[in-house]
């Protein structure tokens, strides 16, 4: 039996947060495509987004509660195949039908997996001497990177065909998957059934309330990853009045500096815990939102950008490590869905406020609510009281 502290388990987690970015990476880059394959409009588009959307908050709500009840091994691993037909679906659709089977497919994989991913993360952190939930969600952002770069890469094969490059790119994105649940059936440890009823009373214990203050600050996160990452290069482009090649360098140094600082927040968490790391994104990220409100030269937008990414890659790995520590899965489906849902209504808002006060404008609201975290982050643990700072000793 694999030990929950071991580095093969490190390595069972690492392997699903991978996967799950690379799919998800793989399916954005291929969205263009699908959209110039069957001519679809802004609005027909929106559909399919939605619809995936839907399907992947309705897996969050199941596979919470059946990570606590069967462990969080089995809904993952059930979710990976999910994964790869969607994607492989979606990638070959040769019809709307088709595509929206794959959105559903890919949605309710990704909300199931995000889920249970995150609840097996914090278990085997529990039993690792130093916190490590950054570092897997850095590896979902490496993985997202990969999986995003797979069409740029075949393209040039292909004499710049990108429907049959996206037809490979998807198809190598699910043959990765049949890989990766052949590897997470050997390594993918079993974890413990979460039993929320009161000893007291022998009543199912309700979801804590703090769990929800915890949804709050995913909305917090969620809006401002969201615009950030559908917003941030038009932004750059219109305000500093550059190609858009140039004006792409806005989401370029965003998901550079949330990739950094995600490989590096476990060490930061052991040295001044959860807490002030959370304050301190907030703050970063709403410092970096008001220079993307005010500044206009190419230099500061970047710097402004560059710090979003920086803030909002703290926050995140924090906010749903205290929510499977404080409630399990079904805590833990709570707060992701909070941000989820959040990070999928953030364009079409965002992109309200744009066309009716300005793009620079509209960047004051995530600055607001990302400086909510200062006083939201009262809910995370302090050092002391911080049980991923105090975990027993790895076992090897």
């Amino acid at each position: 039996m694999i030990a929950l502290g071991s580095r093969k388990a490190v390595a069972a987690v690492v392997l699903l947060f991978c996967y799950n970015g690379v799919v998800i990476g793989a399916y954005a880059a291929a969205i263009p495509v699908l959209q110039a394959r069957f001519a679809l409009t802004p609005q027909a588009l929106s559909v399919v987004l939605i619809t995936m959307g839907v399907a992947a908050i309705t897996s969050m709500q199941i596979s919470g509660r059946l990570s606590d009840r069967l462990g969080a091994r089995r809904v993952s691993l059930a979710m990976i195949p999910l994964l790869l037909v969607g994607a492989a679906v979606i990638g070959q659709a040769g019809s709307m039908v088709w595509v929206f089977v794959g959105a559903v497919l890919l949605g309710l994989g990704n909300g199931g997996i995000d889920v249970a991913m995150n609840a097996l993360g914090v278990q085997v952190e529990k039993q690792r001497p130093k916190p490590i939930m950054s570092f897997f969600h850095g590896m979902w952002s490496v993985g997202n990177l990969v999986g995003a770069a797979l069409l740029v890469l075949i393209t040039p094969l292909f004499a710049g065909d990108v429907q049959i490059s996206a037809r490979v790119s998807t198809g190598i994105a699910a043959g990765l998957g049949v890989v990766a649940f052949a590897i997470g059936v050997w390594i993918v440890p079993e974890t413990e059934p979460v039993d929320h009823t009161d000893t007291a009373t022998g009543v199912k214990a309700p979801i804590p309330a703090s769990a929800y203050l915890l949804g709050l600050m995913a909305i917090a996160f969620g809006l401002g990853e969201g615009t950030g990452m559908d917003w941030s290069s038009l932004q750059v482009t219109q305000v500093a009045g550059v190609s858009p090649a140039i004006g792409s360098l806005g989401v370029t140094v965003m998901a550079a500096f949330m990739v950094v600082i995600r490989l590096l927040g476990d060490f930061l968490v052991l040295r001044i815990g959860r807490r002030a790391i959370t304050r301190f994104g907030g703050a970063c990220s709403a410092l970096g939102y008001l220079i993307a409100a005010t500044a206009t030269s190419l230099p500061l937008l970047l710097l402004g950008w560059a710090l979003v990414g920086l803030g909002i890659g703290m926050i995140a790995p924090q906010v749903y490590a205290v929510a499977g520590y404080l409630a399990g899965g079904r805590g833990l489906a709570v707060v992701v869905t909070f941000g989820y849902a959040t990070f999928l209504v953030a364009p079409a808002f965002i992109g309200w406020l744009v066309a009716t006060f300005g793009i620079q404008h509209a960047m004051f609201v995530p600055a607001v609510l990302l400086s909510s975290l200062l006083v939201l982050a009262r809910v995370m643990p302090s050092p002391q009281d911080d049980p991923s700072i105090a975990a027993p000793e790895s076992i090897s």
